[in-house]
């Protein structure tokens, strides 16, 4: 049972950290160190829930055995980001494109790779859900037979 309730502790740090943290990177919560470029939309707000919430449930499925899901959940969280962050206030996106590249390409791209992250989390956790629990499953009594 302890165990149960510290992957809930850990899923709910992990969901909760991560909606503050990208929150505050990104600007969707104020803050004086960061101020967004971008005016802030329900969408984002939606993007930004939805992507830490999954995180959390990522979390909360996750084994000790690795399974190469990895790969889907990173592109989910950095879709996700790219849908709720602001396209002209990151660095690396602003050293590859222009500003007015970002705005005319990338801005009304946005709510689609948001969409996008959300259906690859949704499905990545689905397929989870149905595999068999490894900790879960009690193991069959083997039966002496004698030849």
């Amino acid at each position: 049972m302890r165990r149960f309730q510290r992957r809930h502790l850990k899923a709910a740090v992990i969901s909760v950290g991560s909606f503050v943290l990208f929150g505050v990177v990104t600007g969707l919560i104020p803050n004086p160190v960061y101020v967004r470029m971008v005016p802030r939309t329900l969408l984002d707000y939606l993007f930004l829930a939805l992507t830490a919430g999954f995180l959390g449930f990522y979390v909360l499925q996750r084994t000790t055995e690795q399974r190469g899901d990895e790969k889907t959940a990173t592109a989910g969280a950095v879709l996700g980001f790219l849908a709720f962050g602001c396209p002209i206030c990151n660095a690396f996106l602003l050293a590859l494109f222009s500003s007015s590249a970002l705005m005319t390409y990338l801005d009304p791209l946005r709510p689609l790779l948001g969409v996008v992250s959300v259906a690859l989390f949704a499905g990545l956790l689905y397929v989870r859900s149905q595999r068999p629990c490894e900790s879960c499953e009690v193991e069959p009594k083997q039966t002496a037979t004698h030849q």
